[in-house]
């Protein structure tokens, strides 16, 4: 049942473009006994379905600039093979420390510059 409602959160979150990556990943270094690159397998595979229906509503609702979103395909598709293949070179506690200094930056970015206006 906990990994129930942790995958409706982190699908909510995700849905609103957050990302749930930030509840899935932490959420499953401390409930499971996993390696880190396993987890972060986890967070991809369930954000799959996540992302076909964001894509979809956001395409709906007339959201999505094709112009910016097929540069920004391609570059991400290989930034995911370049990121793939390095996390499988790396150890779990090295990774695990660099997703948590990438969470660390993202979040003191969101407190203190967030919002504020660009001049």
């Amino acid at each position: 049942m906990l990994f129930i409602l942790l995958g409706v959160m982190a699908g909510l979150i995700g849905g609103m473009g957050i990302g749930g990556g930030t509840i899935l990943i932490p959420s499953l270094i401390f409930l499971t006994d996993l390696n880190q690159q396993t987890i972060q397998s986890i967070n991809l595979i369930s954000f799959v379905p996540v992302a076909i229906v964001a894509l979809f509503v956001h395409f709906r609702k007339g959201n999505i600039v094709s112009k910016l979103s097929i540069p920004l395909i391609g570059s991400g598709i290989l930034g995911t093979i370049i990121g793939s293949k390095l996390a499988l070179k790396l150890s779990s506690v090295i990774l695990r420390k660099w997703f948590g200094g990438f969470l660390l930056v993202i979040g003191l970015y969101e407190v203190f510059f967030k919002g504020t206006k660009k001049k």
